[in-house]
């Protein structure tokens, strides 16, 4: 597996390559390979940093983001229910 910093290199440059003259069926087949390779990575990232993402409330309680959201579904629902 190639690094990161040339991953993105090579995917500007076939971008770059794309827009001046075109790409060969093999270079558009290996663009779109580098772009799910990066989307999977970047997707893998936001999702960790959510996973480990707590918030304090107000009165000192700490809760995960998720649980965080679920309370705010579960409120939102109770509200729509009046």
């Amino acid at each position: 597996m190639m690094n990161y910093e040339a991953m993105i290199q090579e995917i500007n440059a076939l971008a770059k390559k794309k827009r001046e003259q075109g790409l060969t069926d093999a270079e558009q087949k290996r663009q779109k390979e580098l772009y799910a390779i990066y989307l999977k990575g970047f997707r893998a990232q936001v999702k960790a940093k959510l996973d480990n993402t707590d918030v304090q409330y107000p009165d000192g309680t700490v809760k995960s983001l998720k649980e965080a959201m679920t309370d705010a579904h579960d409120f939102g629902q109770k509200d729509n229910q009046k």
